[in-house]
């Protein structure tokens, strides 16, 4: 497996990660990633990519099961509302496809929101930025590695 761009941030961070992969023939939600690599749904933190008129793009991580709080993210961005960007402007504005969104490693650097339910668990995944590929790592290092806010996001 080539190593991907994340992988290569966690290396030079000495932060201890797992990658985990699944074969992958296109978009899987990320409640199918977590069938496919035996890890419970909640665990599985999917990369959502917001937008608003003041603050600009941002990430927000949540649980695969969950949906994102679009309010309560607009909320803490003092937004009065937020959209998601389309996934054809994914590629131009993160550098990853649709089910390969990494909080990791991105074209530019954007403010990163984590839902805290992460904080739950030793060790969460996300994508490693290609479809089919997951990393395990501890949501401590994540959230230091992005500077993410820690904050509560789901609906």
């Amino acid at each position: 497996m080539k190593k991907t761009a994340a992988i290569e941030i966690l290396e030079k961070a000495s932060v201890p990660y797992e990658v985990r992969s699944y074969e992958s023939e296109g978009f899987a939600s990320a409640v199918e990633v977590a069938e496919r690599l035996d890890l419970p749904a909640d665990a599985v933190f999917k990369t959502l990519v917001a937008r608003g008129e003041r603050s600009g793009v941002v990430l927000a991580l949540v649980p695969g099961d969950r949906s994102l709080g679009l309010r309560k993210l607009a909320h803490l961005l003092g937004e009065k509302r937020l959209e998601m960007v389309p996934p054809d402007d994914l590629q131009r504005l993160t550098g990853y496809i649709k089910g390969g969104v990494s909080p990791l490693a991105g074209k530019r650097s954007y403010p990163t929101f984590i839902d805290r339910s992460a904080l739950r668990h030793d060790r969460i995944s996300i994508s490693a930025g290609v479809r089919g590929t997951q990393i395990l790592i501890a949501p401590d290092d994540l959230v230091r590695l992005t500077h993410a806010i820690v904050a509560d996001l789901m609906e």
